[in-house]
This record gives structure tokens, C-alpha cells and sequence, in this order.
């Protein structure tokens, strides 16, 4: 089962459950019946499952490409492995992986229909965007963008299983607030990091294109914008979030956030600041759910 969990990042998609969490807490003010949270979670797991294994089954001939020509790097603890990409490194075949996609988005699918069928929908944009975001690897650098509604993808979809007619508004701050998060912590970091391999099979990401120094302007400006945008993420709750939850929030960012792009930004040809930033960025919104679940505990 190793091989399967290594094809679907399945630490780092742990994690990414915090987000989904942390918009329909936030957006609903207090928990959900049990039986919608149980529900809930097994969604998003067999969701981020699917979707991360996607990632490799479309990507796997530049995959394979990319370490037949220098090897397996690093990366980063979050997901550090040495089954990781087990489909570049012939660990797993092909039909093996494609037969779990399969299972867990078709799984994903029915909770989905489940908990509002609308989400259904969501869930399928989530996947075509994926493809899309990697056959675009040697395209253009603007598929980070792709990325960023893929992930916001999940906290969007969290909302409508809390309420069924979310404002527009409201959802476009969420997704701003994810998009940003997504560039600066996750996507160009990460690009960062396969910067060597990048070059080599003459692939279009934002350090490579831009070199470090434009690259570390993007990732800084995107996580600034990340915590400024948090700060009226409490618009979003019938919560009162006064001044201590702004407080908290804010440490967050600047520790998970800030204080490691700053830092890749300053020292940018230290190319091992980009894996630590994306592994900070990576307890964002877990930091975010715990901090929102005692406000909410509190109430």
C-alpha cells in the first residue's frame, strides 16, 4: 500500500483536508451534524486521493523524462519518500494507479452527490483542471494559476455542503485568499525545488522562466497578499472574530508564511529555503482550523 500512498501524497493530502475544514467552520459558525462531518471527511480524503494520483498518472512521461535525466531529488517532509513518483520510478505500473484514481474519485464522487450534488460538479472541474494544469508543464508559467483553482477547489466545494447558496462575494474572497496561499506557499516553491530537473526537459515555471530573484518577488507578494486577505476572512463567520482571533490568525501567517518567504527572498540562491518555505506554508490552513475551532469552542 506504500506505493499507492506515495502516488497520492497521501501526508500532504492530510493535510490539505485543514482547508476545506477550517472555509465551512468559518463560513457556518459552529459544527455540523456528525454525520455530515464523518461524510465530509471521507469526501475529501478519497477527493485529494484521487486528484494527487491524477497528477501523476498524466504527468508521468515528463515524470519519467525528468529523473531518467538526474535523478530523484530531495524534496520536502511533508511528503519526503523514496517511493515518491512510483510511477516515474517503476515501483508501481501504470494500470495499478489508474485503477486507483479511478476508485477513490468515483468514491469522492458519490459522497459528493451525497452531501449536495452540486459538489459533483465541482469535483469533476477539480479534475479536469488538474490534467490540464500539468500537460501545461512546458507550455506556460501562468498554469499556476490552474493550480490555484484546483485547490481552492476544495475549500469552495466545503462551503456548499454547509450552505446550499453561498454570496458570490463571499466565495470570491475565499477563493482569493486560497489562490494567493497556493502560489506563494505551494506552486512556485515547489517549482523551485525541481529547478535543476525543470531546466533540463525545458519546462515553463516561474523560476525558470524569471530566475530566483523575480521568483522570490512572486512568492513574497503572494503570501502578503495571503494574510492581508485573511484579515477579513472574519467577514465570512457569524462568528464575532474580534481582535484576538486577528491576532492569532496573523502570528500564523507571519510565522508559516512571511518569515520563510522573507527569508527565500533574502537568501534566494539558497535553493533548500524553497522546500522549507512549502513546508511551512503546508500547516497553513491547519493552523488556520485550530485556531477557528477554538473560537468556535469558545462561543
Amino acid at each position: 500500500m506504500k506505493r499507492f500512498f506515495a502516488l497520492s501524497r497521501t501526508m500532504h493530502g492530510i493535510l490539505d483536508l485543514a482547508a476545506p475544514g477550517f472555509s465551512a467552520l468559518l463560513w457556518l459558525g459552529a459544527f455540523p451534524q456528525w454525520q455530515v462531518i464523518a461524510i465530509s471527511i471521507f469526501t475529501a480524503f478519497a477527493a485529494y486521493t484521487a486528484i494527487y494520483a491524477l497528477n501523476d498518472l498524466v504527468g508521468y512521461a515528463v515524470d519519467k523524462e525528468k529523473f531518467a535525466r538526474s535523478g530523484l531529488n530531495e524534496g520536502y517532509s511533508v511528503e519526503a519518500s523514496d517511493m515518491r513518483y512510483p510511477l516515474a520510478q517503476s515501483v508501481l505500473d501504470y494500470r495499478s494507479g489508474l485503477v486507483w484514481f479511478a476508485v477513490w474519485f468515483a468514491a469522492a464522487l458519490v459522497g459528493a452527490y451525497v452531501l449536495n450534488p452540486f459538489i459533483v460538479f465541482i469535483l469533476i472541474a477539480a479534475a479536469v483542471l488538474e490534467a490540464i494544469y500539468c500537460l501545461l508543464l512546458k507550455v506556460t508559467w501562468m498554469r499556476m494559476f490552474v493550480s490555484g483553482l484546483v485547490k481552492a477547489s476544495g475549500p469552495i466545494a466545503a462551503v456548499y455542503v454547509v450552505d446550499p447558496q453561498p454570496a458570490p462575494a463571499s466565495l470570491l474572497l475565499l477563493f482569493a485568499w486560497i489562490l494567493f496561499w497556493e502560489i506563494g506557499g505551494q506552486n512556485v516553491p515547489a517549482d523551485w525545488n525541481d529547478t535543476a530537473e525543470d531546466k533540463l526537459i525545458g519546462a515553463k515555471t516561474i523560476p525558470v522562466q524569471f530566475g530566483p530573484q523575480k521568483a522570490g518577488l512572486v512568492v513574497l507578494t503572494a503570501l502578503t497578499l495571503t494574510v492581508i486577505l485573511s484579515l477579513f476572512l472574519p467577514r465570512l463567520s457569524p462568528l464575532a472574530l474580534g481582535l484576538p482571533y486577528l491576532a492569532a490568525s496573523t502570528l500564523a501567517g507571519f510565522f508559516l508564511l512571511l518569515l520563510p518567504a522573507w527569508n527565500l527572498y533574502r537568501n534566494r540562491q539558497e535553493g533548500r529555503l524553497a522546500a522549507k518555505l512549502f513546508d511551512r506554508a503546508s500547516y497553513y490552513p491547519l493552523a488556520q482550523l485550530v485556531i477557528v475551532t477554538v473560537f468556535v469552542l469558545l462561543r
